[in-house]
């Protein structure tokens, strides 16, 4: 069996990685596995997070035989690094706000970054923005609701454009009392990649929408050796089965979840 790469998020949005690692390394092995029944980690403690990280982690990394863990969750990311790399012998590549590639291509100098409640205002997420987009005007806005359109779409729902509108309304709301005119936003959460035609759709003019996949495929091409052209369908997991989540895997080349019970 080849060691593969195992995508770890708290839901489907790593799903949105999975379709980088792809494009970047075509035939590669991949594992998915999400804390599903904790779903939305945006609402939990962040002290309870980090253990509860560690522990599904370390649970997936076991039963996948992986070769390195993509932990695809701004969240789980920014919390947790640390405590997965202490206890974990593999390689692992977390995922970060595209703050540098999207002040690198604005040009108005004013971005919009779209992200949960516990990414928006997250101390090292103000630090990118300090360190990255100092000379920028960053508007955030707090997008929880797409979370669970972005689900609502893998699981073979229509997403509601109406909420959709309704989440982004406060981004464009500000950008038109601000000057000079916002023209890129920042896909700061990986559900949102997923949905970024009704995003687009949304939006009362265009923008450039920046997201963090292709920068965690390319580190991951980095880390590990050369793609081995494995044509089956990868192993995937879950805390909490569901038959309509193993029919949204499937369609991202991902065999039927396991069980997956934290130590």
């Amino acid at each position: 069996m080849v060691a593969p790469i195992l995508v770890f998020d708290s839901g489907v949005g790593g799903l949105s990685v999975v379709q980088a690692l792809r494009h970047r390394l075509p035939g590669v092995a991949l594992a998915y596995a999400c804390d599903n029944a904790m779903l939305p980690y945006g609402r939990r403690e962040d002290a309870w997070l980090v253990q509860r990280i560690r522990s599904v982690c370390q649970a997936a990394v076991a039963a996948s035989g992986c070769r390195a863990l993509v932990v695809a969750c701004n969240t789980a990311s920014t919390l947790a690094l640390d405590a997965l790399r202490e206890c974990l012998t593999i390689p692992v590549i977390g995922t970060v706000p595209a703050i540098k590639p999207a002040a690198s291509v604005s040009r108005t100098r004013h971005i919009g970054l779209l992200a949960t409640s516990a990414t928006v205002s997250r101390p090292y997420t103000l630090r990118l923005i300090q360190d990255f987009a100092a000379d920028c005007r960053v508007t955030r806005l707090a997008a929880d609701a797409l979370v669970g359109e972005a689900e609502r779409l893998v699981v073979g729902e229509v997403p509601d454009r109406v909420a959709i509108g309704r989440a982004l309304a406060p981004l464009w709301e500000a950008s038109a009392v601000e000057v000079p005119p916002l023209d890129t936003v920042v896909l700061g959460c990986t559900h949102f990649p997923l949905l970024r035609r009704w995003l687009a759709e949304a939006a009362p003019r265009e923008v450039a929408w920046v997201d963090s996949g292709e920068a965690i495929a390319r580190r991951v091409a980095q880390v590990v050796t050369a793609p081995d052209r494995c044509q089956a369908a990868g192993p995937s997991y879950a805390t909490a089965l569901d038959e309509r989540l193993g029919k949204g895997l499937a369609a991202f080349g991902f065999a039927p979840p396991r069980w997956l019970q934290p130590g």
